[in-house]
């Protein structure tokens, strides 16, 4: 079956930095436009960023432009999310994303796939 497998997170201090990495499973990755959501606690799940098939086009949340950066490696069926400068604000668990389309910020988010999470908490 499909496995999205989410890594990197953890405890960082303000003005820090991480790395999130998912290792994808169970499908043909190329195929699939991937992305990272994250889920804080009494809002709703929101984009923070996606990346095309190739990686040649890439979609930021806006209040998070520039703090940001998301690539893949196709040949190790990886997606990254690299994120600097981290605050208190952006503490929640952070989700990978598969989805047969690209994303776009005009349609409802709903992927195909998703995996647990990995959970990013950053401290004053």
């Amino acid at each position: 079956q499909v496995r999205l497998v989410e890594s990197g997170g953890g405890l960082v201090q303000a003005g820090g930095s991480l790395r999130l990495s998912c290792v994808a499973s169970g499908l043909s990755f190329t195929t699939y436009a991937m992305g990272w959501a994250r889920d804080i606690p009494g809002k709703a799940r929101e984009v923070v960023a996606a990346i095309d098939y190739r990686g040649g086009t890439t979609y930021f949340r806006d209040s998070l432009k520039g703090r940001l950066n998301i690539s893949r490696d196709n040949a190790k069926n990886t997606v990254y999310l690299h994120m600097n400068n981290l605050q208190p604000s952006d503490t929640a668990v952070y989700v990978c994303t598969a989805d047969r389309h690209p994303y776009s910020s005009a349609r409802e988010f709903g992927p195909a796939y998703w995996g647990q999470g990995t959970q990013v908490t950053v401290s004053s």
